[in-house]
């Protein structure tokens, strides 16, 4: 199979899934449908997102294990679809509820001591429709499940509520096969239990409507329409307003004032203030003129802009962060393995246990033993719960994810929200991390009776091609010094020698070097011309770019980069949380004891190639210690990758640095704070809901098989085991809904 095919990522929405043991079910048929490599069942959103494998095949499979799935296409129709559908999903199981709680109630006070057995009967045949007609899902779901070979919630409500109705007729219809004391009816509990988990569902469903909010916020981000006034970079002299599905890249496009960015592109005319703040979290809009790159989503303020498409429909920045979050959310940290694995066999492990329960009520339990057995097995069908293991979890983990989203922050997957909490240093690069990543040049000097003119040329010539800010300050410096800069760069090297990077050092060709001065010592070039400016910039504690030209240095540029007004509180935030953070750099000494000290880090290295940065981490880790790393992406990639936990820095239109965990939306450290103590607050609400699902079923299972009995002489009521097993899914999604709450700590 093709390497397209296997690598390509497929997201279906699923149905039929009533259950946590549906997950597992679920994830087994996809991973042993040839091509897949990873399949991962959300019981929360009642997805699956699947690497891997022909989209009909896999369709296929979920089909074949008693379910159905349709391909999610367009991920906003797909949500939009999926709210509408849960809306009227939701008011039919809360008239169902109403409705059968209500004949449940009736039945209580007026029907249950009724002695005229017609009148039972025509009772009993109305509670039949009654549970037909309110609860038609669970018993279609419950025995199509059976069929497949395997067993769900649906099916333990079905067996429990057919068991009790089924008893109740007999007794109606052929009294004298059943000792008197055993004469009990209990249509009014068969009806009940079934209104109960109606209006548990339907409550569970009210507050999963609330974890789409997040996602819901970034999918309303995008317009439907754009403003389109010609094709192929040309502007025409009409405007029209086109669906946005039909926006190709190379459009011309106009922004009016108030409007949002349709699709990703370039000013090229105009200019006015953007508000970014949804996507970055920046507060204060950001001035684009000619030449700027506009972000789908954001505003414009007062101005007229006009624009060239650059990137449309799943190619947007806002299209992939909608991506990157969705994914996140149907991702499964390492703390829902064991949750996994008890609701894969729970449904089969309770129905022995009900059978066992009935079995030893009727053969050395008190009279009358056939209804204490009754009772007791419908109870113990009915109070387990596999919902609220199956929730705990991923339900935690779509707010936490959507929460980090409206943060700026974008979690690439669960598990890396998980190690988050676990923290105990963060490492940080200086340059565009803490620095602001624009530095300029604050000194510059020609050695060897160079021609300045020639020097700047060459080094333009040098670093035009390259994109590191350091490279861009020395050109934008070259470039505003026209009386010795030479436009023409083929005037200083006619045979356009070809130029090549040193990782960590700089550029070198066959005659010309530039680069630090570890660059220049290691090809022997002779600074002692240079020695006292050297000094003063070192003092300066500013960065040095030295040129050189056949081992004889020829210029000399001294660089500053300010700091990030914002990294001295970030890492005071970092550090109040427990937290230790080192600072490594490649810049030389003095520049990083500078920074160091400015910043207050606990630790810092200077002077070190990537490679080096990659074994400080290892060391780290060797240690014992759990290693955040946050760069660019890019220099950095290596220790990003080796990190236990990876920030990137993005400015929203660069979200996917594939080499990091946590890409941040904006250039703020505070970013990395926020997602630390988001991430202590999802992993509590996680364990909350883990340790609230347990002891639900540890304790309930028990009770409903009647273990109090002897000390009490009560036995818990089938009606009033559903009410608590209702309520053990709405209490698992309500406290996971504590998290859209989350504020991070004051940033002052």
């Amino acid at each position: 199979m093709s390497n397209t095919v296997q690598n390509q990522l497929t997201q279906l929405t699923l149905s039929g899934v009533t259950c946590a043991g549906c997950v597992g079910r679920i994830e087994k048929a996809l991973n042993q449908t040839p091509g897949v490599e990873a399949a991962q069942v959300n019981f929360a959103s009642r997805t699956a997102e699947v690497s891997g494998g022909e989209a009909l095949e896999l369709i296929k499979a979920v089909r074949g294990a008693g379910y159905d799935a349709q391909i999610i296409e367009d991920p906003a129709f797909a949500e939009a679809q999926q709210a509408k559908e849960l809306g009227q999903l939701l008011k039919r199981r809360a008239w169902y509820a109403s409705f059968g709680v209500g004949l449940g109630l009736v039945l209580m006070l007026f029907a249950m001591d009724i002695s005229n057995p017609l009148i039972m009967r025509a009772i009993g045949w109305l509670t039949l429709v009654t549970m037909l007609m309110t609860g038609e899902h669970f018993y279609k779901s419950g025995f199509k499940a059976l069929k497949s070979g395997h067993a769900n919630m649906d099916t333990l409500i079905a067996i429990g509520t057919i068991a009790a109705w089924l008893y109740s007729i007999l007794v109606v219809y052929l009294p004298s096969i059943f000792p008197e004391a055993a004469r009990g009816v209990y249509f009014e509990a068969s009806v009940m239990i079934i209104g109960l988990v109606n209006l548990g569902q339907a409550l569970e469903m009210r507050a999963r409507q609330k974890t789409q909010s997040s996602l819901k916020s970034l999918l309303g981000l995008r317009p439907s329409h754009a403003c389109l006034i010609g094709r192929n970079g040309e502007t025409a002299a009409d405007e029209v307003q086109v669906n946005i599905l039909q926006v190709n890249v190379g459009d011309m496009l106009r922004i009016k004032p108030g409007e949002r960015v349709p699709v990703d592109g370039v000013v090229t005319q105009g200019d006015s203030y953007f508000d970014e703040a949804m996507l970055t979290g920046e507060p204060m809009p950001v001035h684009k003129q000619a030449g700027d790159e506009l972000v789908s989503g954001t505003i414009n303020g007062q101005g007229s802009v006009i624009y060239e498409a650059t990137r449309v429909g799943r190619d947007t920045a806002l299209a992939r962060i909608i991506d990157m979050v969705r994914q996140a959310q149907n991702s499964k940290p390492s703390i829902s393995r064991l949750a996994d694995k008890v609701a894969a066999i729970f449904v089969p492990v309770v129905l022995v246990i009900a059978i066992a329960t009935a079995l030893a009520w009727y053969f050395f339990g008190p009279q009358p033993a056939l209804t204490y057995s009754l009772i007791s097995a419908v109870s113990v069908l009915i109070i387990a719960c596999p919902c609220a293991l199956g929730l705990a979890t991923p339900i935690s983990v779509m707010i936490g994810v959507g929460k980090a989203a409206q943060l700026g922050v974008l979690v690439r997957n669960a598990e890396a929200l998980q190690q988050a909490s676990k923290i105990d240093w963060v490492v940080l690069d200086k340059t565009g991390t803490i620095t602001q990543g624009r530095p300029s040049v604050e000194d510059y000097a020609a050695f060897n009776g160079a021609n300045e003119a020639h020097s700047l040329s060459v080094a333009v010539a040098i670093e035009q091609a390259s994109e590191h800010p350091i490279a861009l300050a020395i050109v934008d410096y070259c470039q505003q010094r026209p009386l010795l800069y030479s436009s023409d760069p083929t005037q200083v090297m006619p045979n356009g020698e070809h130029f090549h990077a040193v990782q960590g050092m700089g550029v070198v060709s066959d005659d010309y070097l530039m680069g630090n001065v570890k660059l220049m010592q290691s090809k022997n070039v002779d600074l002692s011309a240079a020695q006292q400016w050297l000094e003063t910039q070192e003092k300066a504690a500013r960065s040095i770019v030295l040129l050189s030209h056949k081992d004889q240095l020829i210029a000399a540029f001294g660089l500053a980069d300010a700091l990030q007004e914002d990294s001295v509180k970030a890492v005071k935030r970092l550090k109040a949380q427990g937290i230790k953070v080192m600072m490594l750099t490649g810049d030389n000494a003095a520049t990083a004891q500078r920074v160091a000290s400015l910043v207050a880090v606990d630790d810092y290295a200077a002077e070190l190639m990537p490679e080096d940065k990659l074994n400080k981490i290892k060391q780290l880790q060797e240690q014992g210690q759990v290693v955040a790393m946050v760069g660019d992406g890019i220099n950095d990639a290596p220790a990003l990758s080796q990190a236990n936990v990876g920030f990137a820095m993005g400015q929203g239109t660069d979200v996917a640095i594939e080499s990091a965990d946590l890409c941040l939306l904006n250039s703020s450290l505070h970013g990395v704070a926020d997602a630390i103590e988001l991430s202590h607050a999802t992993l509590r609400n996680i364990k909350q809901n883990l340790w609230g699902a347990f002891a639900f079923n540890s304790l309930g299972i028990p009770i409903a098989a009647g273990v109090l009995f002897p000390f009490t002489g009560m036995l818990l009521s089938p009606m009033l085991a559903a009410l608590a097993m209702s309520l053990s899914s709405v209490t698992v999604v309500t406290n996971a809904n504590r998290l859209r709450l989350f504020k991070p700590s004051r940033r002052d």
